[in-house]
């Protein structure tokens, strides 16, 4: 019996762009553009910059871009693991629902911009190779069943540990390499996972977190490359003995690696980021919105705010104290209070003045109590919002859905919003440009920033 690894190195491998649906090809094209649009944005940052400027130090006469920096081309791991940092630099790149502890954008497309630069495979090759690793990816999320037993509640990072899997997957179809070399990419893979969580609980060093998908990306681009050129790794590395699913997790369910593959499209499952914080803040901050805009009250009217939800929103996310914009990023209690002073929808509105707002630090130190539910029956991100006023108002919103999510999804317009927004840096007639071009990726001769942009 073929090994997980070995099956979904055979559904890469073989996976062409007429196999694919429509509709699953359209998620894949959305995922590009807004891991563009995200790394544009995410190159202003200092912890952008000193990737950047890393990459160009070490690897110059490249053929890769940095998306969004300036300067010379790098070589294709450098050039995957600036993207990559520049994708998840802002706390704006997307996950998926069931949430299963991946960051599929920032994990893969930087590997996969890199790999068609590297090689100028065209628009259709593009979007197959994607699907290909958004498929690993998300299966060997699914499988670890994150949100049950997820390999975070020990203190690791789970999408530096998944990662690899779906780039190294991305990368070998890009390379067109057989089904053999793509499991031995897998096997390889597995042992390139990392990063851990203490950056949640320490009054610095924010800026790892953002590393982690970079390295994802990175490690999968070497894995792919090392897998074709005849180094192995273990055919059992998911579900085997001291296999990725045993290391890092517990109550694993080995079945899901390879379920449905080929029917069931987890493409279709890709949510998108309306806010720029933790995934888990979303149903909470867009419900504080949508009840300031309904009864017409504002942050200084509120005497209280509680939020019920998953036990995570409590272990993870309770953080009264950020030290720097990352884990304000991941604090429920200050992207709240910050929705209730400032415009969560601009990503502006989460800077370094905000973080040291008196209004916003007061109200996440003392205004908001997160408290945890049991989570069956709900989705993961399901929460219970109850805000207070000082005038003794009650009013109450069950979220267990937010905007972006597949059964809201940003509609075609309001992807290209955000687009343009995230991408104001480049002036208007380029990413309008740019945006065309990658709304058209399968007609499209390469799949090279310099050909999206020219």
């Amino acid at each position: 019996m073929p090994t997980s690894a070995q099956t979904l190195g055979r559904f890469a491998a073989n996976l062409n762009y007429s196999d694919i649906p429509p509709e699953v090809v359209e998620n894949a094209k959305a995922c590009i553009i807004d891991t563009i649009g995200v790394s544009t944005f995410g190159a202003q940052f200092p912890w952008s910059i000193k990737i950047a400027d890393y990459a160009r130090r070490h690897s110059a006469g490249g053929k890769c871009s940095i998306i969004g920096s300036p300067g010379n081309l790098v070589q294709a791991p450098f050039a995957a693991l600036a993207n990559g940092v520049l994708a998840h630099a802002f706390e704006q790149d997307g996950s998926c629902e069931p949430n299963v502890g991946v960051h599929p954008g920032g994990s893969l497309v930087p590997a996969l911009l890199a790999a068609c630069e590297e090689t100028g495979a065209d628009g259709k090759n593009a979007i197959a190779a994607l699907v290909a690793g958004l498929e690993v990816l998300l299966r060997v999320g699914a499988a670890s069943h994150y949100c049950e037993t997820a390999p975070e509640s020990f203190g690791f990072h789970v999408p530096g540990l998944n990662g690899p899997f779906g780039a190294a997957a991305t990368v070998g179809r890009v390379f067109g390499h057989n089904s053999e070399q793509i499991a031995g990419g897998l096997g390889i893979a597995g042992s390139l996972a990392s990063g851990i969580l203490a950056f949640t609980k320490s009054n610095q060093g924010g800026m790892v977190k953002r590393l982690h998908i970079g390295r994802s990306a990175e490690s999968g681009y070497l894995a792919a490359e090392l897998a074709g050129d005849g180094f192995t790794g273990p055919e059992t590395v998911l579900e085997g003995k001291f296999g990725f699913l045993e290391a890092y997790c517990r109550g694993a369910d080995p079945k899901l690696l390879t379920a449905g593959l080929g029917e069931d499209w987890a493409t279709l499952r890709l949510s998108m980021k309306r806010f720029p914080c933790a995934m888990f803040a979303h149903s909470s901050v867009e419900g504080t919105r949508e009840l300031m805009n309904a009864h017409g009250f504002t942050g200084s009217d509120v005497e209280k705010v509680t939020v019920t939800g998953a036990e995570k929103l409590v272990s993870h996310h309770n953080i009264l104290e950020p030290n720097d914009i990352m884990q304000a990023q991941y604090s429920l209690p200050f992207c709240i209070s910050l929705a209730l002073y400032r415009d969560p929808d601009d990503p502006r509105s989460f800077s370094v003045d905000a973080l040291h707002d008196p209004d916003i630090r007061s109200a996440c130190r003392t205004l908001v109590e997160i408290n945890a539910r049991s989570q069956e029956g709900r989705s993961g991100y399901s929460t219970h919002l109850k805000v207070r006023l000082k005038d003794g108002r009650c009013y109450e919103r069950e979220n267990s859905s937010f905007k972006g999510q597949p059964s809201n999804p940003l509609t075609r317009q309001e992807l290209r919003n955000r687009f343009m927004l995230l991408c104001e840096s480049l002036g208007r007639s380029e990413s309008e440009r740019m945006l065309e071009r990658l709304e058209t990726l399968e007609d499209q001769p390469s799949f090279s920033l310099s050909a999206v942009a020219g």
